[in-house]
């Protein structure tokens, strides 16, 4: 029975409409795109959600305990932290948060990829640094979502 339900978990998690979230308009997503360098004195994030699996799944995002967003398929967040110093980046799982930490240097962007993973009850999420020319790439086929709105 447990095996049962568990495929019409896996089944209704990957196979149920998109989840979406607000968006910013295209210019604005293009201009993000530019990927220029952050302001004096910080690093930028571009955070992004580029997989496959859970694409009715939205997971919150948070900065050092700050709320960026909540993510859904497709899209990316873009932000700037103080730099020169360490930060938490944190997103919404299924029991509870899954942590990066990361040591950021002024002046430069860092990509960090969030992706959907099988749950026991539903999709969980996490986040791993994707080295910078791999995240451009990423990012440039995505859309930048408004920040600031988590679920909790």
């Amino acid at each position: 029975m447990y095996k049962k339900l568990s495929l019409v978990v896996l089944t209704s998690v990957l196979f149920t409409g998109c989840a979406s979230v607000q968006m910013e308009s295209k210019e604005a997503s293009q201009k993000a795109k530019e990927f220029a360098k952050p302001s004096a004195g910080n690093s930028g994030l571009y955070i992004y959600r580029d997989s496959f699996v859970g694409k009715a799944l939205k997971k919150d995002i948070w900065v050092d305990g700050k709320c960026i967003g909540e993510s859904a398929p497709d899209v990316f967040f873009k932000t700037e932290v103080a730099g020169n110093k360490d930060h938490k980046i944190s997103t919404e799982s299924e029991f509870s948060p899954n942590d990066l930490s990361l040591f950021t240097e002024e002046g430069r962007n860092y990509f960090i990829r969030q992706y959907i993973k099988l749950g026991a009850f539903v999709g969980g999420a996490g986040l791993e640094l994707i080295e910078e020319e791999k995240g451009k790439a990423a990012v440039a086929k995505l859309d930048l979502a408004t920040p600031g709105t988590c679920s909790e």
